[in-house]
């Protein structure tokens, strides 16, 4: 990919957190997720690039746009496979909560895990800990391991994990052997960015969360030169084994199986983001431990948007002042 294309998708995830902020603290996920979804399309599809959607707002018949296999952009320029996640924390969005964003991914053509909307299990750790984790073994043997990777004692690790009941177990497993626990109530994408920033306390996350967000964090920790480890799994196995768990759980197992992929099966970082040729945007719609919210005053805003080329390793704070009416006119309905 060109180095310049960059600039041009962190445009993307700013029109799109700019649409979400709309709705901020307006208690309806779905109208920030669909203004979001709007304003992202609509600048994808000025850029010059021949991009697919991989990860995104669902299959076809789930969407009506950015949905998996959609075409992207004006169709001249390099082919590229696109992650996208609109407002990563919808909830968080519509209830004027921390941590929420505007996330976009991109790669090669054909460099992205195309993963069905299914849970994962996920062990991510920074640069320093590379080649350090291994999901065969139980979750105490890679806090150790990692811990002598990073060459401190398990009592200075710090590990970052959704707040969910199904994590109780593990939570109060970590507190006994002593790590320090940063617990999170949505949005593992910026928790797991977290673990590879020079100024981040996070050395670790683990969980169980959602797969789309499981491939956007594998092409970021792939571009920040991270590790991470992975596997799917069945909603039944997850959420208790109901008759609808089940029910829907078949379901996400038959689609793996159309997709090629076996579920519960380890997946290494680089099956899921096969190649570090990646850019990475992720522009903030509400202050968070990554970035700074969009603010508003007026016809005026300010932005703050994370951009990572993973080719030369390079990310960039890009601050950005935004005055909205000389925006392109088919975005003023979503974010005047």
């Amino acid at each position: 990919m060109k180095r310049e294309l960059a600039i041009e998708f962190s445009r993307v995830t700013e029109a799109a957190a700019l649409a979400g902020y709309h709705w901020l603290g307006r208690g309806d996920k779905n109208a920030a997720d669909g203004a979001a979804v709007h304003a992202m399309r609509i600048m994808l599809n000025t850029i010059d690039i021949d991009g697919q959607i991989v990860i995104g707002e669902g299959e076809i018949d789930e969407a009506p746009m950015l949905y998996i296999g959609e075409k992207v952009g004006t169709g001249r320029g390099d082919a590229v496979d696109i992650a996208v996640d609109p407002i990563e924390g919808t909830r968080m969005t519509a209830m004027g909560q921390a941590n929420a964003l505007a996330v976009l991914a991109v790669g090669d053509k054909g460099s992205f895990l195309h993963a069905p909307d299914m849970y994962m299990e996920k062990l991510i750790v920074g640069p320093g800990a590379r080649g350090a984790i291994d999901l065969n073994l139980p979750l105490e043997a890679n806090l150790k391991n990692i811990a002598i990777a990073l060459d401190k004692p398990l009592s200075q690790l710090t590990v970052s994990i959704l707040a969910k009941p199904r994590h109780d177990a593990v939570i109060a497993q970590l507190q006994q052997l002593g790590v320090r626990v940063f617990s999170f109530p949505d949005g593992d994408v910026a928790a797991s960015i977290l673990t590879c920033m020079p100024d981040s306390e996070v050395d670790v996350l683990y969980g169980i969360g959602g797969a789309p967000e499981g491939v956007v964090s594998a092409a970021v920790i792939r571009a920040m030169d991270g590790d991470m480890q992975a596997r799917l799994l069945a909603r039944h196995h997850v959420k208790g084994d109901s008759e609808e768990n089940r029910r829907l759980g078949e379901q996400e197992l038959q689609r793996c199986a159309e997709m090629g992929i076996k579920a519960g099966e380890i997946l290494k970082l680089e099956e899921m983001a096969r190649n570090d040729n990646v850019i990475f945007a992720a522009t903030g719609i509400t202050t968070g431990d990554l970035l700074k919210g969009i603010t508003r005053n007026g016809n005026i805003a300010t932005s703050e948007t994370l951009l990572v080329r993973g080719k030369s390793r390079t990310i960039r704070r890009i601050q950005s002042i935004h005055y909205l009416d000389r925006k392109d006119p088919a975005l003023h309905q979503f974010i005047l």
